[in-house]
């Protein structure tokens, strides 16, 4: 709660941050996102040195510069193309001279400059085009724009640059501005994936057991053409001594006739290179070597029933350290425990997200970007998988990883994610409660 005039004056005036981490149905194995959750920019303010032309006979100007940064593509893939749009709504400068421009002599230029998983500058520019500036008046507001090509998969920031205003009246003048302390706030964020292809590689059997000994045909179908395929038993997710070669054909099939000895075996498979990769081969298909029985026996089988996906988390709702209006800083606190559970027992890996809304409250909003994690996760001891905990940096509405498993032979077990949490706060932040919603997806 807000502080009244009466008890403000009394005591220092404190504000509390409050993030609710929403807990979220399972559909279809994942966590859904909450209906109307977008990528959105934030408009930005940072100081500005601007340097008048000469001819203008004023020293430089320091002031605030607004600005926002929009993409048109808030979720690209790597090698794709995103076009950057620097709008600047309020510069830093104003007309230097008692003589009033004409419409359409200003051309601007700057840069964007890239953070996160990818880093550089992108080059903006924009046209020859402006309303009459008054004489001594505030030059008008302008965009520029650019493109880069994502080459990092991540979440990539991106924040307002140096920028320069070209005047072509009666002369050519240019009043360049630069950033006082770069990098400036973080106005918009777009998260880059890999580019991957689907894998349509199959395999079918012509029988799904047989004595120890027996061949089975095994038909491949959709693989690499004419390249080289290992055709393998498996006793579970290791190997058996089962194997053999074979060259697909034009159309990237195969039919093999495997000799299966090994009584443990209890699936074929079969993969382009040196050695089994999800992404390059096709199985397990089930097969099973049956024993003959001796005389006075019974046989005794069990099964093994494949799980889901899930999380969980410890609580909904997170509450960060003050923050003393007139100093700012960050604000800290931790999310509450994630434990994801993967009993699926197949080759799939997964990825858990998360992305953030604003934090408003009665005296404004907080943006997005100023939120920032540092992942932790732990895999619970036996897990099949190994947890990679998500790069540390901002979250942003546009989102970041908070920890993922690979694919393999044979994936799943439990997982303990954590992050320590940091909301960037200004310094003349309008005392109250703030609060921001952070949704995770896991897929």
């Amino acid at each position: 709660m807000a502080l009244t005039r009466s008890r403000a004056a009394a005591r220092r005036r404190r504000w509390t941050a409050v993030l609710g981490a929403t807990a979220l149905a399972v559909a279809g194995g994942a966590l859904a996102a909450p209906a109307g959750a977008t990528t959105t920019s934030q408009p930005v303010e940072f100081q500005t040195r601007c340097v008048p032309p000469p001819i203008a006979g004023i020293p430089p100007i320091t002031g605030t510069t607004t600005a926002e940064i929009t993409v048109d593509k808030a979720s690209p893939k790597v090698g794709e193309t995103v076009t950057v749009t620097y709008t600047i709504t309020k510069p830093a400068a104003s007309n230097p001279v008692d003589l009033a421009l004409p419409a359409d002599i200003m051309t601007p230029s700057g840069k964007v400059v890239l953070g996160g998983a990818q880093s550089g500058a992108v080059a903006v520019n924009g046209p020859k085009k402006n309303a009459p500036v008054p004489p001594k008046g505030s030059f008008p507001a302008f965009s520029m724009t650019g493109t880069f090509t994502v080459t990092q998969a991540g979440s990539i920031t991106l924040s307002p640059g140096d920028y320069n205003i070209h005047t072509s009246y009666l002369m050519e003048l240019d009043t360049p501005c630069t950033v006082l302390n770069p990098p400036a706030p973080v106005s918009e964020t777009v998260v880059a994936s890999p580019v991957t292809s689907p894998n349509t590689r199959a395999l079918a059997l012509d029988t799904a057991s047989g004595d120890p000994g027996v061949r089975v045909t095994v038909n491949g179908s959709k693989f690499t053409p004419l390249t080289e395929v290992t055709v393998v038993g498996r006793a579970g997710a290791a190997e058996t001594a089962d194997k053999m070669t074979v060259t697909t054909d034009s159309e990237g099939s195969f039919a093999a006739r495997l000799k299966v000895n090994d009584v443990a075996t209890t699936g074929i498979v079969a993969y382009e290179g040196a050695a089994w990769d999800p992404e390059k081969g096709a199985g397990p298909a089930a097969y099973k070597v049956v024993v003959p029985a001796p005389p006075n026996s019974q046989t005794i089988t069990a099964a093994v029933t494949a799980g889901e996906l899930s999380m969980t988390q410890a609580g909904d709702a997170v509450e960060l350290s003050s923050v003393d209006f007139g100093q700012g800083g960050a604000a800290t606190g931790a999310l509450r425990t994630v434990t994801v559970k993967d009993f699926r027992g197949g080759p799939a890996g997964w990825s858990l997200t998360g992305k953030v809304t604003d934090f408003t409250g009665t005296g404004g909003s907080i943006g997005a970007g100023n939120l920032s994690w540092t992942p932790a996760c732990t895999a619970k001891a036996g897990s099949p998988s190994a947890c990679a905990a998500g790069s540390s940096g901002p979250v942003g509405g546009g989102g970041a990883t908070l920890a993922s498993t690979p694919n393999g032979a044979l994936t799943g077990g439990e997982f303990t994610i954590d992050a320590g949490l940091s909301l960037d706060v200004p310094a003349f932040t309008a005392p109250g409660s703030y609060a921001g919603v952070l949704t995770l997806t896991l897929s």
